[in-house]
């Protein structure tokens, strides 16, 4: 992360991609960069964030419930880090979410019921973890659902 740094704009760090027209942050691809640590919740700040990939690293804690409040999220990549604890039913108010990967993580707890919200939602990836309980029925209002991931749990 050398070019990381006050002297460079945000826009020209490895892993983010900005808009176009207003300079803000869209994407956040940070995945396999040995990154450890738990999730910020400033990173709810990120209004315009579009995609999140920290996939493949050592992230840890549980998440924070301000990401809630990213409201153009269209891909969120969480797999394959330390995470733990439940995943937050706030999860299931993403307007615009077409994928949702939380594999290979140590959630606990069920599926939010709030998933059914997820109007948009093609894929979702949760397989691998420590979750119990049923399928919630609602997911059935994920009519654009066309992956599903829930084996190992």
């Amino acid at each position: 992360m050398a070019n990381w740094s006050t002297c460079t704009s945000v826009c020209n760090w490895i892993g983010v991609t900005c808009g176009s027209r207003h300079h803000r942050v869209t994407a956040l691809d940070l995945s396999s960069m040995d990154l450890t640590g738990t999730i910020p919740s400033q990173l709810g700040n990120l209004s315009f964030l579009v995609s999140l990939n920290i996939s493949q690293n050592s992230f840890h804690g549980s998440l924070p419930t301000e990401l809630i409040d990213l409201h153009r999220l269209k891909y969120l990549n969480f797999g394959n880090n330390n995470f733990s604890g439940e995943i937050p039913s706030g999860f299931g108010y993403f307007p615009t979410l077409q994928s949702l990967y939380l594999y290979g993580n140590n959630f606990t707890g069920v599926i939010p019921s709030t998933f059914g919200n997820l109007s948009k939602l093609e894929t979702l990836s949760l397989f691998n973890n420590n979750l119990k309980g049923q399928i919630p029925l609602r997911i059935e209002n994920c009519s654009n659902l066309i992956l599903l991931y829930l084996e190992d749990n």
